[in-house]
C-alpha cells in the first residue's frame, strides 16, 4: 500500500512540474508549496489515523469536493465508473439490454430494451432476478447487479427467474450482446402531414440517425412540418449537435462559438453543408432537463429565426467539458470554456449555486439579465438556458399519483395486464373499463400521500394548540378536516386523466417496449398538441418568427 501511495504523489508532483513547464500557472511556488502540505497531510493520515482507511476512497473524496468548488461539471471518473461514462458518450455498452430496478430485497427487469438478449429471451417488465450464474442476486443493489450484468459480448449468462403467472422459477441461459442504444427512439408521422422525431440524446452518429429518420418519414409522404422533441434531453456532444443544426440552418452559419481561458479553445462553429431540409417549417419542444447540447440545438434554431420553440425553459448549462486521462485508468471531466449561441448570449446560469431541486436553472433577477436580439430582430436573454417562444403550463403532479408511483402501483397493474392480455393494438388508449379495473386494484394496496391542504389544516390546528386557541375551534377544525377526508376520498376519479396517461404508456411499454411507451404519451401531451396547432397555421408560426 505505501508503494502505491508513493507512485500517487509521486505522479501528482510530476505533474505539477509538467503544469510548471507550459506556463498555464505563474504561481507556481502557491502550487508547489500547496502540494507538498497536501501530500504530507495524505501520508500522515494514512499512517496514524487511529482507525483504518482507504486511500482509494479518501483521495476521491478530497478530488470531488475540491471540483464540486469550481463548477457542477468537472468530475473525477474512477475506472470502476468509465464504462458507465463512455455508454453516455457512445450508447454503446456489453450486456443483456434492459432497465432494472431494486424492490425491497430483489432486483427486477423493470424494460427490455427492444431486440436486445433480454426481450429475445423472452424476460419481461416484472420478472423478478433471484440468482445470476448460481449466486443469489438477494439484497444486492442495482448497482453490484448492473456490473454482473454487463460483459464481454458472447459470453454467456444465466438468469433464475421469478414471474407472476409461473408456478416455479425458471432459468434463462442466453449470450451478452453488444447494445447500441439508438438515439432517435421515436418517428412517425402525428397526422397527415406532421412528423414527430424524439431524440433521446446526442451520442456519436446521432445527426446521421436523426437525418435518416426524416428522410424516412417525407419519403412515406410529403413532410409538411416537423416536431423535434429535445425534453429531458441532457445532451451530450458538441459536434453532434452542431451537425443536427446544420440539418436546418443555411451553410455558412455559426451555430455556436466557445470562448475558454487557452486560445485554442476560442473556437468558431461553422454550418458547413447545405441543409437538407431549409424550408420544413420546424417546432422544437424542450423542458426544464433539456441540457447542453440540446439547448446548442434549441437555441441556434431560436437566433436564426428558423424555427419555432415550445415547451418550459431549459435546464441552463453553457459550458463545454473535455476528458483528460489520468493514471490508472480513470479520467478527468474537465470544463474548458463556455458556448455561445448566434445572438451572441450564452445560456450558461450565472450563479451555479442558483439552482431548482432538478438541477435546472433557478430565476434570475431581471437586472441581471442582458438582452439580445435574434435575426428577426426579436427579444431573447441570457442568464440561464432557453426561453420558448410559447412557454406551455408546468405539470406538477399532484402527491396522490408520486405515492402510486413510488408504490411501484402503476407498474405492477400494467404486470398484471400484460399477464392477462397477450396483445393490444398500436393505438391503445386505456378505457373507462379499465380505469375501474385500477380503482379495484388499488382497493387492497397500500399507498399514503398528504396533499398540501391536509398539511395546512394539521399544521393550523397544531399552532392553535401552541397558542391555546385550540379549544375553542377544535369542533369547526375536526369538521373541517372530516369534509375534507370525505373529498379525498374521490381523488382517483379527481385525476383520472393523468392516471390514464400513465398507466396507457406503462401498458404499452410491455408489448411495444420504449416506442410503445412514447406513442401512448403523444395522445396526452399538450406541447404536441400546441405544435401541431402552430405548424398547421402558417400565418401564427410566420409571426411567431417575425417573418
Amino acid at each position: 500500500m505505501k508503494k502505491k501511495l508513493k507512485i500517487v504523489l509521486l505522479t501528482i508532483v510530476m505533474s505539477s512540474f509538467a503544469i510548471f513547464s507550459t506556463g498555464i500557472s505563474e504561481s507556481y511556488f502557491e502550487i508547489a508549496k500547496n502540494l507538498d502540505i497536501f501530500n504530507s497531510l495524505y501520508k500522515e493520515l494514512n499512517s496514524l489515523y487511529v482507525d483504518d482507511t482507504d486511500p482509494g476512497e479518501l483521495m476521491k473524496e478530497s478530488i470531488d469536493h475540491m471540483l464540486e468548488s469550481l463548477d457542477p461539471y468537472t468530475t473525477y471518473i474512477p475506472e470502476s465508473e468509465i464504462e458507465d461514462f463512455r455508454f453516455m458518450t457512445t450508447g454503446q455498452y456489453g450486456g443483456i439490454g434492459a432497465v432494472i430496478t431494486k424492490r425491497d430485497e430483489h432486483v427486477y427487469i423493470s424494460e427490455p430494451y427492444e431486440g436486445f438478449a433480454a426481450q429475445k429471451s423472452g424476460l419481461m417488465a416484472g420478472d423478478k432476478i433471484l440468482e445470476i450464474n448460481g449466486t443469489s442476486a438477494k439484497n444486492k443493489s442495482t448497482e453490484e447487479v448492473s456490473k454482473i450484468l454487463k460483459g464481454q459480448p458472447g459470453t454467456s449468462v444465466s438468469l433464475l427467474i421469478e414471474r407472476k403467472s409461473v408456478a416455479d422459477p425458471f432459468t434463462v441461459i442466453f449470450d451478452r450482446e453488444k447494445v447500441t442504444i439508438n438515439s432517435v427512439s421515436y418517428s412517425d408521422y402525428i397526422n397527415d402531414d406532421i412528423g414527430y422525431v424524439k431524440l433521446r440524446s446526442f451520442t456519436r452518429g446521432c445527426a446521421e440517425q436523426l437525418k435518416k429518420s426524416i428522410v424516412e418519414l417525407n419519403n412515406k409522404k410529403v413532410l409538411k412540418g416537423l416536431i423535434l422533441d429535445l425534453r429531458s434531453n441532457p445532451g451530450g456532444l458538441l459536434n453532434e449537435s452542431v451537425d443536427i443544426a446544420n440539418l436546418f440552418i443555411d451553410k455558412g452559419e455559426i451555430i455556436v462559438s466557445t470562448k475558454g481561458k487557452i486560445n485554442s479553445w476560442d473556437k468558431e462553429y461553422i454550418a458547413k453543408k447545405t441543409p437538407m431540409f431549409k424550408n420544413l417549417p420546424l417546432v422544437v419542444l424542450i423542458n426544464n432537463t433539456s441540457a447542453s447540447a440540446s439547448e446548442i440545438v434549441s437555441g441556434s434554431i431560436q437566433d436564426l429565426d428558423r424555427g419555432v420553440i415550445i415547451g418550459k425553459k431549459s435546464f441552463g448549462k453553457g459550458l463545454v467539458q473535455q476528458t483528460r486521462k489520468l493514471p490508472y485508468n480513470s479520467e478527468l471531466k474537465l470544463t474548458v470554456a463556455k458556448y455561445y449561441i448566434p445572438s451572441g448570449r450564452c445560456i450558461q446560469a450565472i450563479d451555479y449555486s442558483n439552482r431548482n431541486e432538478d438541477g435546472s436553472v433557478g430565476v434570475v433577477a431581471d437586472s441581471l439579465l442582458t438582452e439580445f436580439r435574434t435575426r428577426n430582430g426579436r427579444k431573447v436573454y441570457d442568464g440561464g438556458g432557453i426561453t420558448p417562444d410559447i412557454i406551455t403550463n408546468e405539470d406538477f403532479p399532484v402527491n396522490l399519483i408520486k405515492s402510486l408511483v413510488k408504490e411501484r402501483l402503476f407498474f405492477d397493474f400494467a404486470t398484471d395486464f400484460r399477464i392477462k392480455n397477450d396483445q393490444v393494438n398500436y393505438d391503445f388508449v386505456l378505457t373507462e373499463e379499465g380505469f375501474s379495473d385500477f380503482i379495484y386494484f388499488l382497493s387492497d394496496k397500500k399507498y399514503e400521500y398528504k396533499t398540501k391542504t391536509e398539511s395546512a389544516i394539521e399544521s393550523l390546528k397544531e399552532k392553535s394548540k401552541t397558542e391555546n386557541y385550540f379549544s375553542e375551534i377544535e369542533e369547526e377544525l375536526n369538521l373541517l378536516l372530516s369534509k375534507y377526508y370525505d373529498s379525498k376520498k374521490d381523488d382517483l376519479n379527481k385525476n383520472k386523466q393523468i392516471i390514464k396517461e400513465i398507466l396507457t404508456g406503462e401498458i404499452m411499454s410491455r408489448y411495444y417496449y420504449q416506442k410503445g411507451r412514447i406513442k401512448a404519451s403523444l395522445n396526452f401531451d399538450e406541447d404536441v398538441k400546441k405544435a401541431i396547432e402552430i405548424l398547421e397555421d402558417g400565418n401564427e408560426y410566420n409571426a411567431l418568427l417575425n417573418i
